[in-house]
């Protein structure tokens, strides 16, 4: 078994800040700071649909297969109808919204922004109750829904909160790693999450304390540098694969590696990618999985920023 890339078209303007694969089909979803949403076809390996908004968008989600969600660095929570192309705004927020998630099983849209606030919203009224804003101590840097539960990655430390009742305290808090995490992925088969520090840490933890026998664990991604020393390298992006007890790292220096969260080894590094990986996520069975790449030239006198999408596609023998 073995892996093929495939490119989703050439570079396009902008820095990719996410991206998501629909909840059953190989649509893909990616959200830049150029303003732009962009659905690709991963089967084609083609752009399908471009939106523009009037703000560079941070985070994008899919709500179902016809519907996406962003949110923008002018508070704005925007929904898009992909089949007609149609906007409309779900909600307003006083600063840039960081961090966006829709929760199947509640219907909620949860967003995160930089005033330090974990907002709840009703898909349907596109209200929120005062009762479902959170006031927290710093900003999220990454949010992810799994099942019941949201997981907010805010500095050193893992919120996890009950969507059903969200009056209540956090319902637990974990505190991984020695630095601020970066990245953070959940995941309902595992009833776990691995998160990634800016120094280049990944923790792997459990909800239930006693799952295999193992509280979780934390790894360096990458030990050692060219010079010997460690590496402080940020990781961008966690990718749980759906079924298997694995996942994949990528970092600001261009390594994507895949990692069996059993054995706790290396399973696979993928070729180095040119530019930093922004943003990874595999596909809903797990046969496809994509990378944003973001670069950055100069061009007379100033910094022109890009993103390439890619595809690692599994191959059987």
């Amino acid at each position: 078994m073995g892996w093929r890339r495939r490119e989703g078209g050439g570079a396009v303007a902008g820095a990719a800040s996410r991206l998501r694969f629909a909840p059953s089909s190989n649509h893909l979803l990616v959200s830049s700071w150029d303003s732009g949403l962009r659905l690709y076809d991963a089967d084609a390996c083609e752009l399908r649909m471009e939106a523009k908004s009037e703000a560079a968008l941070l985070d994008c989600c899919f709500q179902d297969e016809a519907v996406a969600l962003t949110g923008g660095s002018d508070g704005s929570i925007t929904r898009y109808d992909l089949h007609s192309g149609a906007q409309g705004t779900i909600g307003q927020h006083h600063k840039v919204v960081s961090c966006i998630e829709f929760s199947q099983i509640t219907g909620q849209v949860v967003t995160a922004t930089l005033d330090k606030k974990l907002m709840f919203w009703d898909s349907q009224t596109r209200n929120v109750n005062p009762n479902s804003i959170k006031n927290l101590d710093s900003d999220v840097a990454s949010l992810s829904v799994c099942e019941m539960y949201i997981l907010a990655a805010i500095e050193r430390e893992v919120y996890i909160y009950d969507m059903r009742n969200l009056i209540g305290p956090v319902k637990v808090k974990d505190s991984p790693v020695e630095y601020h995490l970066r990245s953070l992925h959940s995941s309902p088969e595992w009833k776990g999450y691995a998160a990634g520090s800016v120094d280049g840490v990944v923790a792997v933890k459990y909800f239930d304390r006693g799952t295999d026998g193992d509280m979780g664990y934390v790894f360096r991604c990458h030990p050692k540098s060219r010079d010997g020393r460690s590496s402080m390298v940020p990781i961008n992006s966690i990718g749980i694969h759906p079924f298997d007890k694995t996942f994949v790292t990528g970092d600001n220096e261009g390594y994507v590696i895949a990692w069996d969260a059993q054995s706790k080894k290396k399973l696979h590094e993928f070729p180095i990618y040119s530019g930093s990986v922004a943003s990874i996520a595999f596909n809903h069975n797990g046969q496809i999985f994509a990378v944003a790449s973001n670069s950055n030239y100069q061009e007379s006198d100033k910094m022109v920023e890009e993103h390439q999408i890619f595809f690692e596609m599994k191959q059987h023998f």
